[in-house]
């Protein structure tokens, strides 16, 4: 067995009580109190995440844009320098090869955000579809990322840096940041549905703005956050995760990102036609939310059926520690995705009843 890869953080886990577990090859920590303790302190104060493993790819070259714009669902040409864009690479098929993050540093300079499961296999990817005239650069194992997350995640960064944050709006980022005496980019993004940064530094740097934040966030109740509390506050704003609710088996349009694909861009992309095709067909299944009326939790993979009929899978659930209710989000055949549908879960040896409903789970209270 090959030894787990290890995120420059990793020496500092055992110091704040962090338990480490494998996750997609690495040893990254599950949490450090609790999940339920971290994922209160990210809704109500802030909590602070290493999402070093994350992959990081430069696109670089006079056709950077044109090749984005061939590579990607989103219309890459509808974003300015200094702002970011959530979007999905789709094979031919309109299955997902992975979801990611945009960010134009100029015209010709993009920074994309991959999953940590699917570095090797998306660079693989980018490189199949290479044009002239461009550069991909895999800088992974160069960059490290920290994520501050929760309501009062400004008001602890804001008194490490004497760039004015409240200027960075949401899907923006700035370059070159002096945070604690660290050059870093701080970007208004985040995977928890809260107001936050993802900050991306070099990699020998991340243990001082790890240490730093924590030292300047202890007042204010910033806790040290691990991948269990992440996976809780992403499920209950409808967040997908890879692998999950998005995979080579399900295209964005099912996975209920279809914001992030643009049929008219004038630029044709991989995947296109068979997404037009499965719109103008009609969606034969999609994401839903599920509540569980019967007690139980409707587990990844759990299958679902409306009598001796098997009409989907759950892709995630658990308890959720915000509504405290049995909930999951799930693939449904179209038929049974009308709010209040009663389902049945198959749970072990039982099947349990749940019904459709509204999602995102949790939505923030956006104040001015």
């Amino acid at each position: 067995m090959s030894e787990l890869k290890k995120t420059p953080l990793y020496e500092v886990y055992q110091q704040y009580g962090g338990k480490t577990i494998d996750f997609g090859g690495w040893a990254l920590p599950v949490q450090f109190s609790s999940i339920k303790e971290e994922h209160e302190a990210v809704r109500t104060k802030a909590g602070l995440f290493d999402v070093s493993h994350m992959g990081e790819v430069e696109v670089k070259g006079p056709n950077a844009l044109l090749y984005l714009q061939k590579l990607v669902t989103n219309d890459v040409g509808k974003i300015i320098d200094g702002q970011a864009q959530y979007t999905a690479m789709c094979d031919e098929n309109g299955g997902t090869v992975d979801d990611l993050l945009i960010y134009r540093r100029t015209s010709d300079h993009f920074l994309l955000v991959i999953n940590a499961a699917n570095i090797e296999k998306d660079v693989q990817w980018m490189n199949a579809h290479a044009i002239d005239d461009v550069e991909i650069t895999n800088v992974s194992d160069q960059i490290a990322q920290l994520a501050l997350q929760g309501p009062k995640a400004e008001i602890v960064l804001q008194t490490l840096t004497d760039a004015d944050l409240s200027t960075i709006q949401f899907f923006h980022f700035v370059d070159e940041v002096d945070v604690a005496g660290v050059k870093t980019l701080v970007s208004r993004t985040g995977y928890t549905g809260e107001d936050g940064f993802e900050l991306y530094c070099q990699r020998e740097d991340a243990k001082r703005l790890w240490q730093k934040i924590l030292e300047a966030g202890k007042e204010a109740g910033v806790m040290p956050c691990g991948l269990g509390a992440r996976d809780t506050l992403r499920f209950e704003a409808k967040l997908p995760l890879y692998g999950q609710e998005l995979s080579r088996d399900i295209s964005p349009l099912e996975a209920g990102i279809g914001f992030a694909v643009k049929l008219n861009k004038e630029v044709d992309f991989v995947g296109r036609e068979a997404l037009k095709k499965q719109k103008e067909a009609g969606l034969k299944r999609r994401l839903v939310g599920l509540e569980m009326i019967e007690k139980g939790i409707p587990r990844t993979g759990y299958e679902v059926y409306s009598g001796d009929k098997r009409i989907g899978f759950v892709t995630t659930g658990t308890q959720s520690p915000t509504l405290k209710k049995n909930v999951g989000l799930a693939i449904l055949d179209i038929e049974f995705t009308k709010l209040e549908t009663e389902v049945d879960v198959q749970i072990r040896k039982k099947r349990l009843k749940a019904k459709v409903v509204t999602i995102p789970f949790y939505k923030r209270q956006k104040t001015n």
